[in-house]
């Protein structure tokens, strides 16, 4: 999975361009979203358009992302498919997170990413 990132005054929005946060790729999610992260502004925005299919893995994945910024840091959410907003509200972690809507669609993310 690739992750491609823009700053836009105080918020880094970091948008996934795989289909799928899995077991197979968590930690290397996880790696890079620290990495992208360590010199972020105050906001980040993780939009995830182009994401059909999360597991526990992955879920773990971004919780752990959430958890590793530093202190005043926010982690958002963007632009979850039907399928990942799912995992999100079964999990009750719609309640831990912001999630919103960017504007910004699946075919228009999938589009960029080519």
């Amino acid at each position: 999975m690739e992750l491609h990132s823009e700053t836009t005054g105080d918020t880094l929005t970091i948008t996934a361009s795989g289909n799928r946060i899995d077991a197979a790729g968590a930690i290397d999610f996880k790696d890079k979203m620290r990495n992208l992260t360590e010199f972020a502004p105050e906001k980040i925005a993780l939009n995830l358009a182009s994401v059909d299919f999360i597991d526990s893995s992955g879920l773990g994945a971004v919780v752990a992302s959430m958890k590793q910024l530093p202190p005043g840091k926010t982690l958002i959410l963007e632009d979850l498919t039907p399928t990942v907003a799912k995992v999100f509200r079964l999990t009750r972690m719609d309640s831990v997170f912001e999630i919103r809507t960017s504007g910004v669609t699946n075919e228009d993310t999938r589009a960029n990413a080519s």
